[in-house]
């Protein structure tokens, strides 16, 4: 059975030597980097199963390496581990946000390091369990006839991409190349205001697509498109679905549905914004957000985004929150929101 590969980027000879020593006696082949450059080389030679990297090195620091292997279609979805000497909250913030998965301060002992592999791996395999049993629910979408067929082949073809939370899968303004299938996790779609303010104009969870308007209204992208939570995606190039648009009057079918319910549920948005209270926005947001994620007892949002989601200011959002917690409606613990009485936020929208 194939060992499982771990590299190490370190350039304290000690630490890098020790801890390569004790994920060896744990079975796991070990290599070694002295240098953020060198650890690049390695990555891309070897593919491991999970990358611990120093922060602090000279030449190409943690956060370079990050940065250009994650812009690798081979190396971008390896389990990211950075291990460094203080753990600042901004520097774990920026090292997260560029899509680092774990952190270990020096020093560490063998639990603490152990315990954060095997915690990654358990992840990973989660992950590909999900990933298999999305895509089966996905291929039945496509069984009503030839053209749908030939819609579900273009997607087997597609090569399957994770992303992590605020990670930018295209902005305003890109080359609209692409249409995007939701595989897992939640996407959202917005739009910069003229004053620098951003409106959300949509949310994609699992089996829902992303990216169709834009590709059929020009060559840009008319929105930005960031990961709300941990996402899963597969995609197909224009070209392709332009040849089954016009061949298969189904799947025409399918993505004209599609164009017409975002049409509909933005001209909603829009009404909702010029004639609903605040409340009554605020109800509809949280409502909507709960279908999206049905198959969870809660969802995890920001302020920020509740509010580009509203149309109102962060304050605003504060407030009514803490009012519906207060009515019993919600319960908000560390950003994560429990609709607890679904039927009388109905009764604020309506």
């Amino acid at each position: 059975m194939k060992k499982i590969q771990i590299l190490i980027i370190e350039d304290n000879k000690d630490i890098r030597e020790s801890t390569s020593e004790i994920l060896e006696l744990a079975n796991y082949e070990v290599y070694q980097a002295s240098n953020g450059k060198q650890g690049i080389d390695l990555a891309i030679k070897y593919i491991p199963d999970i990358i611990l990297c120093d922060i602090m090195m000279p030449e190409l620091d943690g956060y370079g390496v990050l940065h250009l292997l994650s812009k690798r279609e081979d190396t971008a979805l390896i389990p990211f581990i950075f291990i460094t000497a203080k753990a600042d909250r901004i520097e774990i913030r920026k090292g997260i946000e560029m899509g680092a998965d774990d952190y270990l301060t020096k020093p560490y002992d063998d639990i603490e390091l152990l315990n954060a592999i095997e915690s990654r791996l358990k992840k990973r395999e989660r992950q590909r369990n999900m990933y298999s049993s999305n895509l089966t629910q996905i291929t039945n979408l496509f069984q009503a006839s030839h053209g749908l067929e030939e819609l579900q082949k273009a997607f087997n073809e597609r090569k399957i991409k994770s992303y992590k939370k605020k990670q930018v899968i295209y902005y305003e303004g890109d080359a609209a190349s692409t249409v995007y299938l939701m595989i897992s996790g939640s996407v959202k779609t917005t739009k910069m205001t003229e004053d620098g303010k951003e409106f959300m104009t949509g949310v994609y969870g699992a089996e829902d697509y992303f990216g169709i308007t834009s590709l059929f209204a020009g060559k840009e992208y008319k929105e930005t498109a960031e990961v709300l939570e941990e996402a899963t995606l597969c995609s197909v190039p224009r070209e392709v679905i332009d040849q089954l648009f016009y061949k298969y009057p189904d799947v025409a079918e399918k993505f004209i549905k599609i164009l017409a319910g975002n049409v509909i549920s933005h001209e909603e948005q829009l009404l909702q914004l010029a004639y609903f209270s605040v409340r009554k926005r605020m109800a509809e947001v949280l409502l909507k957000l709960h279908g999206k994620y049905r198959d969870t007892e809660n969802f995890e949002i920001s302020r920020e985004n509740l509010a580009s989601m509203a149309g109102m200011a962060i304050e605003t959002v504060s407030r009514i929150l803490s009012d519906f917690k207060e009515e019993n409606l919600i319960d908000r613990n560390a950003g994560r929101i429990t609709i607890l009485d679904v039927s009388r936020l109905q009764k604020l929208k309506n």
